[in-house]
């Protein structure tokens, strides 16, 4: 984070990489170390009811609760706007730390 402080000694890392990095630790994360668990709930569900009104999708998707919020998040990672990134990663309730081009969850 060079931008941040000119010292650091940590290697540059590509954006694509440092998102690859990110979803393997949202593979491993608890669901509850996302801050925002019912935001993100909320639009899962918000989604479905989409699906049901908009698009006419009468099949009920059975979906394993924790699963879709997983795949929101990496979603968001992966597709979302920068202000949903920053959100996403702000709310981690475990701090990330980057050394080595590698990224890992620290408890806070």
């Amino acid at each position: 984070m060079r931008s941040r402080d000119r010292n650091c000694k940590n290697q540059y890392i590509r954006e694509e990489d440092l998102i690859k990095e990110l979803l393997n630790i949202l593979d491993k994360v608890n669901i509850n170390e996302l801050g925002m668990r019912q935001k993100l709930e909320d639009e899962i569900a918000r989604f479905n009811i989409f699906q049901r009104s908009v698009l006419g999708a009468t099949d009920k998707i059975k979906n394993n609760k924790e699963t879709d919020i997983r795949n929101y998040a990496k979603y968001i990672l992966k597709e979302g706007t920068v202000g949903e990134k920053r959100e996403l990663l702000a709310n981690l309730r475990s701090r990330i730390v980057y050394k080595d081009k590698e990224l890992t969850l620290v408890a806070s």
